[in-house]
C-alpha cells in the first residue's frame, strides 16, 4: 500500500500545484472579471455542444436555478449569449460574445505558456507515455460516468480534444 500512497500523494500534489498556479494565471489574464468556476462555463460552451442551463448545472455539479445565476452573471459581463432555442422556446441555447471568446483564448494562450514553461523541460516521450498511464487509471475509474460529446466532464478546466 506504500507505493500506492505515495503515488497518489505525488498526483495530488502535481493536480494541487498546477491548479494553484492556473488559479495565478486566470487572475493576471482576466484582472478578476471571471471565477474559476465561470471560466469553466466559458470552456464548457466553447467546446462543447453544451448549449443549455441543463448542461451547465450538470458540468458543475449544482442545481439549474445555480447554474442560471452563473450564467446571467456571464451574460451581464458580455461574455456570453443567451438565445431562445429553435425547437423548445422553453429553452435557451448558449454561446460565447466575441468579448466571451476573446477572454478564453487570452487565457488559453497565457497557461499554454505557462506550462510550456513549467514542463517544456521534460522529454516529451516521458510526458506522453506519463498521460497514457493516468489515462488508462483514470479510464477505469471513471467508466460509466458522466460524458458528454466525447469530452469528460471530470478534467474540469483542462479540457482535452480527447478522454
Amino acid at each position: 500500500m506504500g507505493n500506492i500512497n505515495d503515488f497518489l500523494g505525488s498526483v495530488r500534489i502535481l493536480s494541487a500545484t498546477v491548479d494553484e498556479w492556473m488559479a495565478e494565471e486566470l487572475k493576471e489574464v482576466t484582472k478578476d472579471r471571471v471565477t474559476a468556476s465561470q471560466l469553466k462555463v466559458l470552456k464548457l460552451v466553447a467546446r462543447t455542444n453544451a448549449r443549455r442551463i441543463g448542461d451547465v448545472a450538470d458540468f458543475l455539479a449544482v442545481s439549474n436555478a445555480a447554474a442560471s445565476k452563473a450564467v446571467d452573471r456571464l451574460v451581464r459581463r458580455g461574455l456570453v449569449r443567451r438565445a431562445e432555442a429553435a425547437a423548445d422556446r422553453r429553452a435557451v441555447e448558449l454561446s460565447l460574445t466575441t468579448e466571451g471568446r476573446t477572454l478564453l483564448a487570452q487565457y488559453e494562450a497565457a497557461t499554454n505558456q505557462v506550462l510550456k514553461d513549467l514542463f517544456g523541460h521534460l522529454p516529451q516521450d516521458e510526458l506522453t507515455k506519463t498521460a497514457e498511464f493516468l489515462d488508462k487509471l483514470s479510464t477505469k475509474m471513471v467508466e460509466g460516468g458522466h460524458a458528454r460529446e466525447g469530452i469528460c466532464l471530470r478534467c474540469g478546466i483542462h479540457f482535452r480534444d480527447r478522454c
